[in-house]
This record gives C-alpha cells, structure tokens and sequence, in this order.
C-alpha cells in the first residue's frame, strides 16, 4: 500500500464516523495539497499523506491530551510507524507551538518532535488555513475569523489563532509567492 493510498485509509477510519465534519475538512485540505504539486516536486506526496492525517488526534479512539497534534503525531509515531517526516508535519501543523504554549505542552511538542523543512510548513500551513471546515475554499482571513467565532476570543484556540494570525498570512503570502514564481515560468525550490 502506497504512502497516500494509507494515509486516506488511516485517516477515514479515525475520523470518518465519529467526527464527519473534521474528515471533511481533511479531505479539503488534502485537496488543496495536491493543487500545491507544482511547487513541491518529490515531496508533493508527503505534504498530500500530512495533510489527511493533520487533524487525527481530534478522533476520540486516540485523543490522549486534547491536544491534536500531539495527539495524532505520537498515534503515528507509536501506533502506525509512520514516516517521520509525516508524523513531524502533524505535530507542528499550522502554528502548533503557539498552541501548545497556550496549553502547556510547548516542551513536550518540540523535544519530542522536529520542525519540518521550512517550506513544507508552510505548505500545510497554507492548505489548512484556507479550507473550511466543510472542506471548501476559504481565505486565510475569514478561515481565522471562523475558528476565532466557532471557539471564542478568550478561548485557548481562540488566543492562540490570534497570535498565530501574523504568521499565518505570512505563510499564506510565502506560499502564494512561489506559486507565482512557477506560473511565471520559475522552477520550484
């Protein structure tokens, strides 16, 4: 079974059931890596497999801390043997540090996993931050504004998307740029 292939399979059976909405929204954000092939060269299939697995740790059959991407990198790590590239790109999607932070995890996040290349960061970044919770299109402005109304400003998510929102859109702008830069004819990095 291909890297893909699993992760789908994974994915689906934690989230599928027990939480419909949240496996939309991977499916989305999965979809919004593959239209990222054009900038990602050899690792567009990884960024694709992180992407359906980056809200895992939300399935009640392994949420362990309540914290999703601790929870669903160490599944991964533990449980599966998942590449370790995938299982990293899960415990840091989309600011996860800031979050843990908030939640007092911080220290078990980042000795227990390591950042991922730069540009992969911001690659699922990007693809979380502008799907819905449907699993549609959104920008990364009305995806903040949604996650900030859905949990509360004075909530840990509610803090911690704020904090995170100047890196957010600087990723988004990162990621936009390079796209630019193929479809101008650039070759990607």
């Amino acid at each position: 079974m291909g890297l893909n292939e699993w992760a789908y399979s994974l994915s689906e059976s934690l989230l599928s059931d027990p939480l419909p909405r949240r496996w939309a929204h991977s499916l989305g954000v999965a979809k919004r890596a593959r239209s990222l092939g054009t900038i990602l060269g050899d690792d567009a299939e990884l960024l694709e497999a992180a992407a359906v697995l980056h809200d895992i740790g939300y399935s009640p059959s392994i949420a362990a801390t309540g914290f999703h991407p601790l929870d669903g990198a160490r599944f991964l790590r533990d449980q599966e043997a998942a590449d370790e590239r995938v299982v990293c790109l899960v415990a840091h999607h989309s600011c996860a540090l800031l979050e843990a932070e908030e939640r007092g995890l911080r220290h078990e996040l980042e000795s227990e996993f390591e950042l991922e290349r730069p540009d992969l960061v911001d690659a699922l970044l990007f693809c979380d931050m502008t799907t819905t919770p449907d699993g549609t299109h959104t920008t990364p402005a009305d995806r903040l504004d949604e996650i900030v109304q859905r949990y509360g400003p004075d909530t840990i998510v509610g803090r911690f998307i704020q904090r995170a929102a100047p890196e957010i859109y600087a990723a988004a702008e990162r990621v936009e740029g390079r796209l630019a830069k193929v479809a101008a004819g650039d070759q990607p990095m």
